[in-house]
């Protein structure tokens, strides 16, 4: 009797069990460019902790995605991972190896939007890392009004201090930055800057709400709300305070500040906060600007890392801002 037959079934039924990996429906209008697919089993291993969870994320066969490790470890001649009772864990190879991965995924999502951005697609991310003074107005307007023309880009915004906002620029974990502390790092290239005072912010009822400018000691008869060390406010502040030695004792200390606004004005006392524009204050404060002299000359500046070449909608982002800082 033959025995073609069930050996053909035999194969076919083998056929089935190999894991099929997923794919997505072809989009002619965007480039795809996929990474080697073992790039992603061992960054998906080392995230979960575990072959089988890693298996099960990618929805592929546990002993498949493990073979294809085995593979590579025999290819390299170095295991990549410690085998352990309940898990694995990167060995010293696994480490270097991830670095590289994660470079490389890292650098293909970049040049996958640098290549949509030529053929003119209306998508893209854009990550950036601001003073919270520029959250206010300026910076959702930009992005409002850069969305109308560009609808497919999404932005991400970290809101933190000085010290922060460099860090993450120099680790690219953002395309790009809003700052009121001077850079000097040579690292980092200033796009714009524009003079921006720092302001005592008063409720339209207070005492000194008529005035064009002030001074500190002009403030010290209020309730003072004042910024923490880690804001770019608080430094000028402080050089301000001793230059004039003139000793505050506020009566709440936040890095909000939104919160000090609230207080301010449910107090009828005083906060600091740069006034960015020429617009009035989203809260329904008045800004006066402060007039001592280190205070007088504060700016704000727009900065990417020098050298880097930006996403294709960060960079086009970043023109439209460095337009903008001629107006303010």
């Amino acid at each position: 009797m033959s025995t073609k037959g069930p050996k053909k079934a035999a194969a076919a039924l083998a056929a089935l069990k190999e894991p099929v990996e997923p794919s997505e429906p072809a989009d002619p209008r965007r480039s795809h460019l996929e990474p080697p697919l073992i790039f992603g089993y061992v960054d998906a291993v080392a995230r979960h902790g575990s072959i089988r969870k890693a298996a099960e994320a990618m929805h592929i066969a546990s002993s498949a995605m493990n073979r294809r490790i085995l593979d590579l470890e025999n290819e390299i001649g170095f295991p990549l991972f410690e085998r352990l009772p309940r898990g694995v864990r990167a060995t010293a190879a696994g480490e270097l190896f991830l670095v590289y991965v994660r470079r490389s995924l890292k650098e293909l999502r970049q040049l996958e939007a640098q290549i949509d951005g030529l053929r003119g697609l209306a998508r893209g991310h854009v990550r950036i890392a601001v003073a919270e003074s520029v959250t206010t107005r300026l910076l959702p307007d930009a992005i409002a009004g850069y969305q109308v023309r560009h609808p497919g880009i999404a932005f991400a915004v970290t809101v933190d201090g000085p010290e922060r906002l460099l860090a993450l620029l120099l680790q690219d974990a953002v395309d790009l930055i809003f700052t009121h502390s001077p850079i000097r790092d040579r690292a980092i290239e200033v796009l714009a800057s524009a003079a921006q005072p720092l302001c005592a912010l008063v409720a339209p009822e207070h005492p000194l709400a008529t005035r064009k400018t002030v001074r500190l000691h002009d403030c010290v008869a209020y309730p003072i709300a004042m910024p923490d060390e880690t804001l770019a406010a608080r430094a000028f502040l402080d050089a301000a305070l001793h230059r004039a030695s003139i000793t505050l004792e506020p009566a709440l200390v936040s890095n909000s500040v939104e919160t000090t606004k609230i207080f301010a004005r449910t107090r009828q006392g005083v906060c600091f906060s740069f006034h960015i524009g020429h617009e009035a204050d989203v809260s329904g404060m008045v800004a006066i600007p402060l007039s001592d002299p280190v205070l007088a000359n504060t700016r704000l500046e727009f900065a990417g890392r020098r050298g880097r070449v930006l996403p294709v909608a960060a960079a086009s982002f970043a023109e439209e801002v460095r337009a903008l800082f001629e107006t303010i």
